[in-house]
């Protein structure tokens, strides 16, 4: 993890999370499909005042004391079904929906709900009634963890449950107000033309149920007693709006590193004018070259800070204004600089930064990395001023705001995405930067000669276990938003190329004869077909390693 003294915001102790659950009360409709039940909440409200949300709040004592009172799945145990019965009693308390039924099994009526009184204790008058909690119909749909930033946060499981038979809801008019039912589409509409205020995570699980048919569809893809997702949402900046992410978008990571105890100070736009701090010793500068093959631009990052000098790593393309800016993140005091790889958007800066280093009075610091291969392109071949050996330190040392500070960045050579493919992991911080063998929202192309899929899997693997040695949790790219869990991200990747290597490998068996313009058709259907010309590359990488692991092939 970063060292406390190169975090940029000062630390905190978010709130404590509070247990709580909430319960989808879903039917089916003839003509509008899947709905759900949503209410309004008070405009004095605590939480979310004005919104329309699920019936739920917070988990009481008595729910824990009521598991003799409910009926539940083998898999519905402590925790989980003392939440389920909050839910059920609140959803009583608040729409008069009695998730219970009678000793015959079947459902609670409106004469049991008229029966009970909605302000005193629940489960001791369901009791008394002969009723039944019915957890066995809850269904845990997903989890939600307040967002660090706000001053109440709730633990909060999602569940799901059909609407018992003969019930109508009635809102209590303290609490809750205007029950109706609504599709998840209708809903999100309604939301974005703003007369139907949601909040985050009640919009995700919108987006979430939109895709399902029908109430049984959502009962079928919850049969494995686990949450279809968790999240604890993120908040930073984008278009000078306050926006949300949750783990699996591209923005999670970055905030979770400049930010990790959820302030909102981060700005996710991407620009070019001036370097972004990521921690103290660590600033990113992308240059101005967006396009089909370098996403919003290549990723420069320099390392260091007044006291250490810095490392420049990726230079990237030949742009004076770029190069010009690098040098000043760098406060002019580049010790040295380091090319990922050999291609146009990482290394040609290299030479005109060295220049302006010296230009400016500054030592000339070395252009370090690999020569480019034998079979690089025209465009790709690279000669440094000293080459760097697999293992090899990087050491940056002086004063920093705390004392005396280093900066150790270790090289990997990964081949794969290029021949002479190395990155950099900065010991000290659990920093990754990863070049372009790992991309946020893409994945990079692997293109024979130079390109080799098996000394790329095999990168993979090793940059895995250096995670495990030095409890890497980020990944800086040299395209794209930080990555988060970095061993995550990185058997994703590993599962994702496998997997593609598989639908290669079967439009081969179903085209023997085939070419590769048409293995490509059908290997990547699932990729726009502008982008096949690319993916062709790739497919041929995979196509040799393939063809290498039959038998008779060394």
């Amino acid at each position: 993890m970063p060292r406390p003294s190169q975090i940029l915001y000062p630390q905190r102790e978010p709130a404590a999370l509070l247990p709580a659950a909430t319960v989808l009360l879903l039917r089916d409709e003839a003509q509008a499909g899947l709905q759900v039940l949503m209410t309004r909440r008070s405009p004095r409200a605590s939480f979310a005042p004005g919104a329309y949300v699920f019936p739920g709040g917070g988990v009481d004592a008595a729910d824990a004391a009521s598991h003799g009172l409910a009926d539940h799945r083998p898999g519905q145990t402590g925790e989980v079904l003392t939440q389920a019965i909050a839910a059920i009693r609140e959803s009583f308390e608040e729409l008069g929906v009695l998730l219970a039924r009678h000793g015959d099994g079947t459902w609670a009526d409106e004469h049991d709900v008229a029966a009970l009184d909605r302000k005193a204790p629940f489960s001791s008058q369901c009791a008394a009634r002969g009723l039944t909690l019915a957890a066995d119909a809850m269904h845990l749909l997903a989890h939600w963890n307040t967002d660090r930033d706000l001053p109440r946060r709730f633990s909060v499981p999602f569940f799901v449950a059909r609407m018992p038979p003969g019930q109508s809801p009635v809102a209590d008019d303290a609490e809750q107000f205007a029950p109706e039912w609504v599709s998840p589409a209708d809903a999100l509409a309604r939301h974005a033309a703003g007369t139907f205020f949601m909040i985050y995570p009640t919009i995700r699980t919108l987006e979430r149920l939109r895709d399902f048919p029908g109430v049984d569809a959502v009962l079928a893809a919850l049969r494995t007693e686990k949450p279809l997702w968790t999240s604890c949402p993120r908040a930073g900046f984008k278009h000078g709006h306050e926006q949300r992410f949750m783990e699996h978008e591209a923005e999670y990571g970055e905030l979770a590193l400049v930010c990790p105890d959820g302030q909102i100070h981060h700005a996710l736009d991407w620009q070019n004018d001036h370097a972004v701090p990521l921690l103290r010793n660590v600033q990113r500068l992308t240059a101005a070259n967006p396009g089909a093959m370098t996403g919003p631009g290549t990723n420069s990052y320099v390392v260091g800070e007044p006291g250490t000098g810095c490392i420049v790593i990726d230079p990237g393309p030949r742009d004076d204004e770029h190069i010009e800016r690098l040098w000043r993140a760098a406060g002019g005091d580049v010790r040295a600089i380091v090319c990922t790889h050999s291609h146009a958007d990482h290394f040609p800066g290299a030479r005109p930064l060295q220049a302006l280093c010296e230009h400016a009075g500054r030592p000339r610091p070395p252009i370090l990395g690999l020569t480019s291969g034998p079979h690089a392109r025209a465009h790709s071949e690279f000669t440094p001023d000293r080459e760097l050996s697999n293992g090899e330190l990087l050491t940056l040392s002086g004063k920093g705001l705390e004392g005396d500070i280093t900066h150790t960045l270790e090289i990997v050579h990964t081949p794969g995405h290029a021949a002479n493919h190395l990155c950099l992991l900065l010991r000290e911080d659990g920093l990754l930067f990863s070049g372009d063998h790992i991309l946020n929202g893409s994945t990079t192309v692997v293109d024979p000669p130079d390109g080799n899929m098996t000394d790329y899997l095999e990168s993979l693997d090793r940059l895995d276990a250096l995670c495990v040695l030095w409890n890497v949790p980020f990944i800086l790219p040299a395209h794209g938003h930080v990555l988060g869990d970095a061993r995550g991200a990185i058997a994703h990747l590993k599962a994702h190329r496998l997997a593609r290597e598989a639908k290669v490998l079967a439009a081969m068996q179903r085209l023997p004869d085939g070419t590769p313009e048409q293995w490509v058709a059908l290997a990547y259907d699932d990729v726009p077909a502008r982008m096949w010309p690319l993916a062709q590359r790739s497919l041929l990488a995979h196509v040799e390693r393939i063809r290498s692991l039959q038998p008779g092939n060394d």
